[in-house]
């Protein structure tokens, strides 16, 4: 992508890959990145955590994901925030694509 404005579908700038997670950078800035997910049926992010929020945007599909102990299921066209200092950890109960905001301040 350049830095021009242009109009993406956004669903189409990432594709899904068997047994895989694929990512994308949108935006890269000191202040924070914009990634595009697209994960497999089953595939995982094992427990962490990151030092800033960062937002989750289901766009198709659905994910369990869990904050601090507690799961929730998110859905397209659902959100999430991630707390920093919190651990997290996902899971895609159907191949589902995300749009991760992380903020860095």
């Amino acid at each position: 992508m350049s830095d021009q404005p242009e109009v993406h579908r956004v669903l189409d700038l990432v594709s899904y890959q068997e047994g895989a997670v694929v990512s994308r950078i949108v935006v890269k800035r000191e202040s924070g990145n914009v990634t595009l997910f697209a994960f497999d049926a089953g595939q995982e992010l094992s427990e962490h955590t990151a030092p800033y929020d960062a937002l989750v945007q289901v766009l198709e599909g659905e994910a369990a994901i869990t904050v601090a102990g507690h799961l929730h299921r998110v859905g397209g066209g659902e959100m999430l925030l991630l707390p920093a200092h919190q651990p997290h950890a996902l899971k895609a109960l159907s191949r589902f694509k995300m749009l991760l905001t992380m903020i860095r301040s």
